[in-house]
């Protein structure tokens, strides 16, 4: 699919927009004061494929610590840039603590609450001169929740005028679309170049975030961020983000996306970036790691054999693919079927680079495997799990050639 053309901006060694590939991002939940904790995490996320970090900072203790974060991934080998989060304060933050300011490889900044009344301006002001000065990019981010009140008044006031005044969301989404681009002005004029402007206007609600957006797209050729401001927890979350960005994407709209799901209490947070990758694989937008194609189960399947393996099989790729990445050209493109019956079970497993049919219930016991369309082999026996796990990475090794350096 076409992708709109956007002005490129550079995050570290990371380009969103400009033709780049669709950036993953994710944030992470810890108190960034707890430097080993949140190192820890971030080290997590970038493990599981996200491109960028955001960390909170929002008081003297966490702002303080961002450098030493910084350092101690680049001890680890983990050069994910970091995006500090900034609500209220940050333009104190960033004056009193210029080593978070220099760690740092993208402020965010909410014109909804960098300042209020007089404030505003020169708030504002100061944080993109901090970013002109440590030639950093910025995400100018609104948020339907901490829309910035003087906007929308103003556009109130001029609704009411009109001989037939808008309904009041469209004036509502207006003001987002308006404290966006209004301020993307501004900071331009302050020297920011637009290549150092990445925009977002995040809802809750799919239908005004589609709507929104595609307003935006039209409107400006800045660098978009997509992304439900709360997404929900489980089923709810993911469902609700694969609607709203999937419209857009397919559209050709973000250049890069967060997932902002709410996790289960003590749940890994990894799974947000997990959720971005398989949407953006499953649109065939990017490749992250090889997909498993299996069936949901019938009345044929009553063993839950399949779904073990299946599951495994899946988990064991996604464990691997940060070492295959490294070594194999182009892994991230296969496909694998795990497949329950022999209704579909051969035709899929055909279809996919290597795939498996497991016997339904009342089938022979025995398990042909196909790679490239062919049957090579038939598995039998209490082992086949692993017997198909060792001829998946046979497959990797002799089918997909060394990765560049």
């Amino acid at each position: 699919m076409n992708r709109r053309n956007t002005v490129g901006v550079k995050v570290g060694r990371v380009q969103i927009g400009g033709g780049a590939p669709v950036v993953v991002q994710s944030m992470t939940n810890t108190d960034t004061a707890d430097i080993d904790g949140t190192v820890q995490q971030v080290y997590e996320l970038a493990r599981a494929g996200s491109e960028l970090v955001r960390i909170t900072v929002d008081r003297d203790e966490s702002a303080a610590a961002v450098a030493h974060i910084r350092e101690k991934l680049d001890a680890r080998g983990c050069d994910v840039p970091l995006i500090g989060d900034f609500h209220f304060n940050g333009h104190k933050l960033l004056e009193a603590y210029p080593d978070c300011a220099k760690a740092l490889g993208k402020y965010r900044i909410n014109p909804g609450n960098v300042g209020r009344g007089s404030k505003r301006d020169p708030q504002f002001a100061q944080m993109v001169e901090f970013a002109c000065r440590y030639d950093k990019p910025v995400r100018i981010g609104v948020n339907w929740g901490s829309l910035d009140q003087s906007v929308l008044a103003r556009l109130l006031d001029e609704n009411a005028q009109l001989a037939e005044p808008r309904p009041l969301p469209e004036v509502m989404r207006e003001a987002v679309i308006a404290s966006a681009l209004e301020s993307a002005d501004k900071a331009v004029e302050l020297g920011l170049p637009k290549n150092r402007i990445v925009l977002s206007c995040k809802m809750s609600g799919v239908q005004e975030l589609i709507a929104v957006y595609e307003s935006m797209a039209a409107r400006s050729d800045y660098a978009l961020h997509l992304g439900l401001t709360e997404a929900g927890m489980g089923s709810k979350g993911i469902v609700a983000s694969t609607a709203a960005l999937s419209v857009l994407m397919q559209q050709g709209i973000g250049d890069t996306i967060r997932i902002s799901l709410t996790p289960e209490p003590g749940a890994d947070r990894s799974l947000e970036v997990i959720v971005a990758q398989e949407i953006l694989q499953t649109l065939g937008i990017r490749s992250f790691t090889p997909m498993v194609i299996s069936c949901p189960g019938c009345g044929r399947t009553t063993s839950d054999y399949f779904q073990k393996l299946a599951q495994q099989i899946q988990s064991h790729m996604r464990h691997q693919m940060p070492i295959w990445k490294k070594q194999y050209k182009g892994v991230e493109e296969m496909h694998v079927a795990v497949m329950g019956c022999v209704v579909n079970g051969p035709g899929e497993s055909k279809n996919a680079n290597i795939g498996i049919s497991l016997p339904g219930t009342g089938e022979q016991p025995v398990a042909p495997v196909f790679e490239d369309g062919v049957k090579t082999v038939t598995l039998k026996g209490d082992n086949i799990a692993g017997d198909f796990q060792e001829i998946v990475e046979r497959y990797v090794q002799s089918h997909y050639g060394h990765a560049e350096a």
